[in-house]
């Protein structure tokens, strides 16, 4: 039983059997029932109301026949403010109905508790009201099958994410219920009241953002104000107080508009829509002083798509635009499918109006949602079905998609709660393209790289990523991607390559970070080193964003070509930060799990002996060994360069790891190449090789971490 459920214990404890039985009985005849048929019980006229006026032929018995069997099946159970807890999911439901949701939707609204805090078996919902409704009605269970409280709520929201990627009516139906408790917290202790905001403030209201159900979203929001930040939501309502004391400035700019409209001939309805308390909070805190039209936006409903753009074109033709202001939610939507025109414009005396405008079914999404769309899982009047008789989800937006990938690939319910809440906390949303003809647009947080992009657009096959195109240029996988970017991943073809370490310091997103981990720790060997060979940042900040990671070949590696003295035993890694190989003169450093040896001229090693480190000496085998090293070419910019670069290098064998090319300054250009070659002996005939390509003026080794 819930926490909101309470039962008066005389109808407890021995009588619970007896209990059991009578409550089948009257669950069984309240839906049975053919006296009542095709008369609502008076508790839910009003939600029937709700309910036609969104869908006018929708079949209200199956909503009568719930409602009966709730009540029966709640009958004797009180909330904790004394009110019969059948007004709980009759509140719940009747939010959703004046949000546009379906009949199944609202079917499993109302029995949402029965499974949980009465007799009521699922198997008894099925058979009644069908699998669709059970199925609703179990996913809304299993949320609340966990306690809320610090050590539970990863997993719950865990099972909630869960939930909502089978069904996203499990989550609509959690946020109304959400709502309805917070709207009837008082009745509980201060300290409860505000852990349960937190959690709300945390998870739910990011979650309503990303189902777009904007209505439910902004009362959370100033609910959760009104008790964790109580002044400041006192202080914005007295402003707003004072501000719908006299006329509202935004009226005659409105009547403004209606007058352009109309002599543009176009059919439009224009309103005043309030701010939220919060709003007019942060509002007061992005501009300070309030002025006249901060109070409100104006919003301009049309009935086409065109119509919005006649709409912007007559605003912007006869006041004055703030073009910084605009933003087209129509050409690109949201992550949560909202759609709008987004512009502002003087309105005398110094002060912006805003405005936003849609067609009235955008403006039913923008503020229901995902429960505006209705039953995800049937065609709608008109619409082809898939050929499975289905339709593609539009409730399953590619942001969900991603959570659920990595809640599957998150070791433990720490890591998944802290990943959730960083991925919520996001409050910026980018739209990234890709080259392909048909690949679909990517929604990203504002922050995310080309390491985000390409785990979002590849999943795990992203770990072989060796390279990407920003806007058709080489950039880094570490490079911030900007709203509108165009990024074309580069994969290598035998899966060869994987993550390094380093692209968790600039993965934005869990769905990046995770994968990453997950494949980071999987390849840890006995010591808790990579088992792969791991190249250096130089690669890591390639051009084309090379990855930091390769598997070792079968021949011996080149750490192999290395003696220690004194240390035959031990694991020998070549730094990455000067690649040293032979013939150079070398120095070793004990470090954890071996030896790490340097060029006696790298600066780490300068470094380490200055501060006292024991060195340990090296040899290089005899014979030929293969050697992995970075160069760099500084060279006048030409037409070509690159190409001829890349020949030379082919044509001594060197096989190309990674590659950047710096912006030119003054003419000049920087090249860096991590190779491999079969023999390290040639080495200095590639870099003579290299010399010689036309303005090439000078070939060196890389001898310190790139930036």
């Amino acid at each position: 039983m819930s926490a909101e459920a309470t039962t008066p214990s005389g109808t407890a404890g021995g009588r619970r059997g007896h209990r059991r039985d009578v409550l089948r009985q009257l669950g069984r005849a309240a839906v049975l029932r053919s006296a009542l048929r095709g008369r609502l019980p008076d508790a839910i006229e009003h939600l029937a109301q709700a309910h036609r006026r969104h869908h006018p032929r929708a079949d209200l018995d199956t909503l009568r026949r719930a409602y009966l069997l709730a009540e029966a099946a709640h009958r004797g159970q009180f909330r904790k403010s004394g009110e019969p807890y059948i007004t709980h999911p009759l509140a719940v439901t009747l939010i959703l109905a004046e949000l546009g949701a379906e009949t199944t939707t609202l079917t499993a609204s109302l029995l949402h508790d029965t499974v949980e805090d009465t007799e009521v078996t699922l198997d008894q919902v099925r058979a009644d009201f069908g699998d669709e409704v059970g199925h609703l009605v179990d996913g809304v269970t299993k949320l609340e099958k966990v306690d809320y409280g610090a050590a539970a709520e990863p997993e719950t929201f865990r099972k909630m994410l869960v939930a909502t990627g089978s069904d996203v009516r499990v989550m609509s139906i959690k946020l109304a219920d959400r709502l309805h408790n917070m709207r009837t917290l008082g009745v509980m202790r201060p300290e409860k009241q505000a852990r349960i905001a937190r959690v709300t403030r945390d998870v739910l209201i990011p979650l309503a953002e990303r189902l777009g159900v904007q209505t439910l979203k902004t009362e959370l929001e100033d609910l959760v104000f009104a008790i964790l930040h109580p002044e400041e939501h006192a202080r914005a309502e007295e402003l707003m107080r004072a501000h719908a004391a006299g006329p509202d400035p935004l009226a005659e700019v409105a009547e403004s508009v209606r007058g352009v409209l109309r002599e543009a001939q176009i059919t439009a309805e224009v309103v005043i829509r309030p701010r939220h308390v919060l709003s007019v909070h942060r509002t007061r805190l992005k501009r300070g002083d309030l002025g006249p039209y901060d109070y409100g936006r104006l919003l301009i409903l049309v009935a086409e798509d065109a119509d919005c753009y006649a709409v912007l074109g007559e605003l912007h033709t006869c006041f004055t635009p703030v073009i910084s202001e605009f933003k087209d939610f129509i050409a690109v939507p949201k992550f949560n499918l909202y759609q709008s025109l987004h512009t502002a414009f003087a309105a005398g005396a110094g002060q912006i109006a805003e405005v936003l405008v849609r067609t009235q079914a955008m403006h039913s999404v923008a503020e229901a949602g995902v429960v505006a769309l209705g039953d995800p899982h049937r065609p709608c009047e008109g619409e082809p079905g898939s050929d499975e008789g289905e339709r593609a989800d539009p409730t399953r937006p590619g942001w969900l998609s991603r959570l659920l990938e990595w809640q599957r690939q998150a070791p433990d319910p720490d890591t998944f709660w802290t990943a959730l809440r960083d991925e919520l906390a996001q409050d910026g949303e980018i739209t990234v393209y890709g080259e392909t003809p048909g690949a679909a647009p990517l929604q990203l947080p504002a922050g995310a790289t080309c390491v985000d992009a390409a785990y979002a657009r590849h999943g795990q096959d992203a770990h072989a990523s060796i390279g990407v195109r920003v806007n058709g240029r080489l950039a880094t996988l570490r490079t911030v991607l900007r709203d509108g970017d165009t990024v074309h991943l580069l994969l290598a073809p035998d899966g060869s390559s994987g993550p390094s370490p380093e692209w968790l310091e600039y993965a934005a997103t869990a769905a990046a970070r995770i994968p990453i981990r997950s494949w980071l720790d999987s390849m840890r060997g006995t010591e808790g080193e990579p088992r792969q060979e791991r190249v250096g940042p130089q690669e890591q900040s390639a051009g084309a964003g090379a990855p930091a990671v390769r598997r070792a070949p079968a021949e011996p590696s080149e750490e192999q070509a290395a003696i220690v003295a004194g240390a035959p035993g031990a694991a020998v890694r070549l730094a990455r930060c000067c690649t040293p190989v032979p013939p150079d003169g070398v120095q070793g450093f004990v470090v954890r799990g071996g030896v790490t040896v340097h060029r006696e001229d790298c600066p780490s090693a300068v470094r380490m002996r200055a501060a006292g480190r024991r060195t340990l000496p090296v040899s290089w085998r005899s014979g030929s060994v293969g050697c992995r090293v970075t160069l760099h070419a500084e060279a006048l910019g030409r037409p070509e360069l690159l190409a001829d670069l890349t020949e030379a290098l082919a044509a001594h064998g060197a096989a190309v790891l990674a590659a950047e090319v710096e912006p030119p300054r003054e003419q000049r250009v920087r090249h860096t190449y991590t190779l491999r070659l079969p023999d390290s002996a040639g080495l200095p005939r590639l870099m003579r090789a290299m010399r010689r390509v036309p303005g090439v003026y000078d070939v060196t080794r890389a001898a310190r971490l790139q930036p």
